[in-house]
């Protein structure tokens, strides 16, 4: 498959992605363990929005624009917090987590208003199996199971909703489709990741499966060797050790799991303000807590370890590629057979890019 080197570069396709796709379908934008307690909120900038996830004293979540009705400020500072109400800084207006306008300061010289009509705009939202994804687009149906099918039932499986979070790191990249497809495949671990990820990983060996415009892939390790002395039927709690799955929420996260105490990484790829930039931020969980202090150093050394592979190798490389697509120097960008997971990631991309929902889906 040649894809054009136009499609990276491109104001027009950038703005047709942002509207066509990252505006309508489910965006998978927090971890439940990022917000763990009743009051806590995560504020953050999703496709050139400001969006506010906020969690109530009941335990419920819904997701906002984080925008006073008043003179349009922000009502929540970017990143994490815990209130039970979000105060706008410019005039005081207060809001619930729920939304509502709560109050307007100094009410009696503002004027007539209605506080019912007034609240925060709100996105649909929903929280499943340790994971809240939200739409950009208020009022958009928010189909889970139509859109992500049976890759979805596997993070009840992994108990992700009782996992904890342990930090996140961002990467400024290129433009958002090139670092994206780099999770898709492993063609490139014996080149660019040499000294890296190939010690341990097998370069070149995948297996792809579509759930819709999702996927899983597979990352080998070297020791999957070990899988001829596991009965078949244990083979599932080996992962993380001899095997990985990748799981690729289209258009823009990845998620990887390990049962053993070892980290575990989510990616989210966010498109920048232009085509030719993005954001990546890794979040960064497990399943226990560390038991000391020793061993979260331990953690940290290891969040900083995988990060600098991500930034120095990965992004690095993307950001390199950037500058040669504008040069024009091929016709496009290939894609062979053994990478998969990247052709059927393009055809779901042009499938959406038609607006026209009711033609041929890809198959995998």
């Amino acid at each position: 498959m040649t894809v054009p080197a136009s499609n990276y570069t491109d104001p027009a396709q950038w703005r047709a992605e942002m509207d066509l796709i990252f505006k309508r379908v489910p965006l998978m934008l927090a971890l439940s363990c990022e917000l763990p307690h009743p009051d806590d909120y995560k504020a953050m900038e999703a496709v050139g929005l400001p969006v506010l996830i906020a969690r109530d004293k009941a335990g419920a979540v819904r997701a906002f624009l984080n925008v006073c009705a008043h003179r349009w400020a922000p009502v929540a500072a970017e990143g994490y917090g815990n209130c039970a109400r979000f105060i706008c800084p410019f005039h005081g207006w207060t809001y619930g987590a729920d939304g509502k306008l709560l109050g307007i300061a100094d009410r009696a010289k503002f004027g007539a208003i209605d506080r019912l009509t007034h609240g925060l705009k709100e996105l649909p939202c929903e929280e499943r199996h340790g994971l809240i994804f939200v739409c950009l687009t208020p009022g958009t149906p928010l189909d889970l199971d139509g859109y992500y099918g049976a890759l979805l039932e596997e993070y009840a499986y992994f108990g992700l909703k009782d996992w904890v979070f342990l930090g996140s790191r961002v990467i400024e990249g290129a433009n958002w489709k090139l670092t994206f497809n780099n999770f898709l495949e492993s063609y490139h671990f014996a080149t660019l990741h040499s000294k890296t990820v190939s010690v341990e990983g097998l370069s070149n060996v995948n297996y792809f499966e579509g759930f819709g415009p999702n996927m899983r892939t597979t990352l080998v390790n070297r020791s999957i060797v070990k899988l001829r002395e596991v009965p078949r039927a244990q083979w599932s709690e080996r992962e993380g050790r001899e095997f990985t799955f990748i799981r690729i929420f289209f258009p823009n996260v990845t998620g990887s799991f390990s049962f053993n105490p070892d980290l575990s990484l989510f990616t989210q790829t966010l498109p920048g303000p232009t085509a030719d930039k993005c954001r990546i931020v890794c979040l960064y969980l497990r399943k226990d807590p560390p038991k000391d202090e020793a061993e979260r150093e331990a953690i940290e050394k290891e969040i900083d370890y995988v990060t600098v592979i991500t930034r120095d190798e990965d992004n690095a490389i993307c950001l390199q590629i950037q500058k040669g697509l504008e040069s024009r120097a091929h016709e496009g960008l290939l894609y062979g057979r053994n990478e998969g997971g990247n052709q059927y990631f393009q055809e779901w991309l042009n499938w959406y890019l038609q607006g026209d929902l009711t033609l041929p889906k890809p198959v995998m």
